[in-house]
């Protein structure tokens, strides 16, 4: 049975061995500690690039890996990441060639290397978890950013974190700068700009507690994400939509329900509906190691 590597990177890097569409093995952190994300944001990226080949080749313990898949925050085509609001000093990275070098260095050999939205990583190790593979997934993550994933992995940008959802020109709390985006509100970053007294496990604890403020922004929280996805039904249809991410546990099914019920109103493109589930770094794991063997099996057709 091949065995493949799949990395996730987004609030911080997970990287484990995945045979079969299991983690086998332990899955290594960094950092560790939430506490210390930022070291990601301030490390240059050939020292990232660095730091990524280096535990790669550990957690490959000498195997004969068939390949690596690399799920990444950002707009990522042709293995090269073209923008990365949350990360930004990995703009313009070439991924897929400098890391495929860097591992030929450790590995003593080539190997395939994929990239892709972590945001798409996610929504195939949802699709291999639950045993989906046949079908259309769409998921939302819930984090410091906002990420929209789709499986099967389909060409273009899907930056739905920064769908528009807001006219109001002073929503500017989105990583990327720009004004009204779903990420301005939801996002764990913007909620602790716009609530400089408070922490966002404390916003929805004052607002379930009755506190007005709070329990206002819950409301426009959920608006905001019912909108997004009104707009994706709008495009591409019903269906079910699934949310993950350390935020998700915010997420109150029967209101997000109302209000998305409020938005979709023409009969054929009724009944979307969310489901939450709880997704760990393993999930994003595998899933970009499938995506990766699905892209080393689809470059093997055409060669």
């Amino acid at each position: 049975m091949a065995k493949w590597i799949g990395v996730l990177t987004a609030e911080h890097i997970a990287i484990g061995l995945v045979e079969d569409h299991r983690v086998v093995g332990e899955v290594r952190v960094f950092p560790k500690d939430e506490h210390e994300a930022d070291e990601l944001l301030g490390m240059p990226s050939d020292e990232l690039i660095r730091y990524l080949a280096d535990h790669i080749a550990a957690v490959a313990q000498g195997e004969q890996i068939a390949g690596v898949g690399l799920g990444f925050p950002g707009i990522v085509r042709e293995g090269r990441l073209e923008e990365s609001p949350n990360l930004r000093q990995m703009k313009g990275t070439d991924l897929q060639t400098h890391l495929g070098n860097a591992l030929a260095e450790r590995l003593g050999r080539s190997v395939p290397v994929s990239v892709l939205n972590d945001a798409d990583a996610i929504a195939a190790g949802i699709a291999a978890t639950f045993g989906h593979l046949d079908r259309v997934i769409r998921v939302w993550t819930l984090g410091n950013g906002i990420g929209y994933g789709r499986y099967p992995w389909q060409e273009g940008v899907w930056e739905g974190g920064h769908t528009v959802v807001s006219l109001d020109p002073k929503e500017v709390y989105c990583g990327c700068g720009g004004a009204g985006h779903l990420e301005s509100i939801m996002g764990h970053r913007a909620m602790r700009l716009r609530f400089l007294d408070l922490e966002p496990d404390e916003v929805f604890a004052e607002a379930k507690a009755g506190d007005a403020r709070c329990r206002e922004f819950v409301k426009l929280w959920h608006r905001a994400l019912a909108a997004a996805t009104a707009s994706s039904v709008h495009t591409t249809g019903p269906g079910r939509f699934f949310v993950t991410g350390r935020n998700a546990r915010y997420v109150d099914l029967s209101l997000l329900q109302e209000y998305l019920h409020d938005m979709v109103k023409m009969s054929p493109l009724q009944g979307a509906s969310f489901q939450v589930v709880p997704t760990g770094d393993e999930v994003g794991i595998i899933g970009a190691a499938v995506t990766a063997e699905q892209f080393t099996a689809a470059t093997a057709k055409t060669a």
